[in-house]
């Protein structure tokens, strides 16, 4: 949809600025884009899922 690349170009932002976001965090970071096609609730636990797995290959390195 048309929601996508700003979706994914806010997340990147959000976890650069912030690597370790709540859920809270992700969703106040991702408030001003705006869907219609979603409930949100999956992007969130993408998002949150995309910091879990950058964390852990930090922790790796």
């Amino acid at each position: 949809g048309f929601c996508t690349p700003g979706m994914i170009t806010r997340a990147h932002r959000l976890l650069i600025e912030n690597p370790n976001p709540t859920e809270e965090e992700v969703r106040f970071g991702m408030a001003g884009n705006l869907c219609r096609c979603t409930g949100y609730q999956n992007i969130v636990k993408a998002i949150l899922a995309a910091a879990s797995q950058m964390n852990q290959k930090e922790a790796a390195e």
